[in-house]
């Protein structure tokens, strides 16, 4: 699969854009173990343009992570074309995506993100101007529609390519639905059965093992998979569907002690990518690094199996230092040999 002269290679599983989630620390991991293509933290437009340090710092790209796309959101023409001529000279991705598919209030609330569902004209516009103000590949990612009775995306899917876009990520859900109930894949195959449709077709939601995505690929016939919150705690997710995909099964070297390993190499480099910060050096701390890494912990199916879980998953989630985490993995992992 190619997005413009990008190869991807065969059947590629991409990581989704997550805010508070995708951090170059763990693009560069989820790329170690087999993810085709990273996608950044969604980039305010307007706080780009205003110069925030912290939106400054999400668009900054490691090489070793390429191909990588920086997702930008916006409600206005202005200034999305300025933020993406920002990012095209500043950080150099592979892609820019737009993100037209966010569903909490605070952004699609004030029009931007999956917002733009209710102004489809607005969203051509940003579009349209977005492709022809850079020359780096632009994308879009959007949902199936604002809610039940709005499901429009196999005509929207037309209109987006119309406007220049080389690839079109589709998650399986309304705005309305936000996160709940299952992802509605019949949709997402739809558009990538349009014989008008051209451009690739990448399959989002609910992508959490290597036996859904290798139905995604042969039932609903998309060009990729994204995987978003099943990365959570679990970055080795993408060696397991590559495995699944490329050999029919799962390397055994994944033992527990070894995805404990991971998950203590992630904190370790969670930190560093903190201590590292140039943006704001009175905001490089281990803490900074720690509040960005104890969510993955928190989450990782690893834990699944340890009774009453609850009371160290909160102390995950409010530990400040890496002796914390690690003296928290220690005890978890006692409980799971």
């Amino acid at each position: 699969m190619k997005i413009h002269d990008i190869d991807l290679g065969e059947r590629p599983v991409v990581l989704a854009p997550m805010e508070d989630v995708t951090d170059p620390a763990f693009r560069l991991l989820c790329k170690e173990f087999g993810a085709s293509m990273v996608y950044s933290e969604f980039v305010s437009a307007d706080a780009l343009i205003r110069s925030v340090n912290r939106s400054l710092q999400k668009i900054v790209v490691n090489d070793a992570e390429r191909p990588v796309a920086v997702q930008i959101y916006g409600r206005d023409v202005p200034s999305m074309v300025e933020a993406a001529q920002i990012i095209e000279r500043e950080s150099h991705p592979d892609v820019i995506d737009i993100n037209f598919g966010c569903p909490v209030k605070k952004v699609a609330g004030k029009g931007a993100g999956a917002g733009m569902l209710r102004n489809i004209p607005l969203m051509l516009e940003i579009t349209r101007a977005v492709v022809d103000a850079v020359k780096t590949p632009v994308t879009v990612k959007t949902r199936l529609g604002w809610d039940h009775e709005s499901k429009i995306i196999v005509e929207l899917a037309e209109q987006l390519q119309d406007c220049g876009i080389q690839a079109l990520t589709i998650h399986g859900r309304t705005r309305s639905q936000m996160y709940t109930g299952e992802a509605d894949w019949s949709y997402i195959g739809a558009v990538k059965a349009n014989p008008r449709m051209h451009i690739p077709i990448i399959g989002n939601g609910d992508i959490d093992s290597a036996e859904k995505a290798k139905e995604a690929f042969d039932r609903y016939r998309v060009d990729a998979v994204m995987v978003g919150r099943a990365s959570f705690g679990r970055p080795w997710i993408f060696k397991e569907i590559r495995d699944y995909l490329d050999k029919g099964t799962v390397s055994d070297e994944m033992t527990l002690e070894w995805k404990m390993d991971v998950l203590r190499r992630q904190i370790r480099e969670s930190v560093a990518c903190s201590l590292a910060r140039t943006d704001n050096p009175r905001k490089a701390t281990e803490l900074g690094g720690i509040m960005h890494v104890r969510r993955h912990l928190a989450n990782s199916p690893i834990f699944k199996g340890i009774p009453d879980f609850r009371k160290t998953r909160i102390q995950i989630l409010r530990a400040e230092t890496m002796d914390e985490l690690f003296a928290l993995l220690d005890q978890a992992e006692t409980l799971l040999v």
